[in-house]
């Protein structure tokens, strides 16, 4: 299982097998089913998450009640880091499995001190940052720019295959359109 988190993290921003020996031992793993909350709006969350299996995905609810998802995160991907969804150490969003899988948790503020003591950490840590924030960014970008064909090709093309793999009322709610014109656009495709 650790050559998984080794991957993930190697993919993100190279490191030595000494500075990733330091992550691995705050490593736990996880089964989750499909429904699970990882995090919830308004409760303690201290934890950084590694998705090795499944699909997960951020999201908050509107006044009215509605789901308004924000992300997904894949196999063999590394969820929002803890600073940037939340505050004051409760989370201001939700994550929801989407499916049956498996994550790999470690707790942030441990993490965060590796980050102050080991100079490849932090540049692993800022890296995923700096990712978050392009994601964040260029999802900004498409949605309030793109018509939608075109918003559907920037999640086929950031997500591979998850309209086969998750409800189509997500997909649509993650591209600010209703499941009726998911629908239609996709026919269109």
């Amino acid at each position: 299982m650790h050559r998984k988190i080794s991957s993930i993290i190697n993919a993100v921003a190279p490191i030595s097998e000494k500075a990733l020996a330091k992550i691995l031992d705050l490593i736990s793993y996880k089964i989750v089913k499909k429904g699970d909350l990882l995090a919830e709006v308004g409760q303690w969350n201290n934890l950084e998450y590694f998705v090795i299996d499944g699909i997960f995905k951020s999201y908050l609810h509107t006044p009215n009640g509605d789901s308004i998802t924000i992300s997904f995160f894949m196999q063999n991907s590394i969820i929002s880091p803890s600073t940037t969804r939340n505050n004051a150490g409760k989370s201001i969003i939700n994550i929801k499995a989407l499916s049956d899988g498996e994550i790999a948790t470690m707790d942030a503020m441990a993490f965060e001190k590796l980050m102050i003591e080991d100079v490849e950490i932090r540049e692993f840590g800022n890296a995923v940052l700096r990712s978050e924030l392009m994601a964040k960014v260029q999802k900004e970008i498409a949605l309030a720019s793109l018509k939608g064909k075109d918003k559907l090709h920037f999640l086929r093309r950031n997500y591979p295959n998850i309209e086969n793999c998750i409800p189509h009322s997500d997909i649509a709610s993650y591209l600010g359109i209703t499941p009726i014109s998911l629908s239609r656009l996709r026919t269109e495709s």
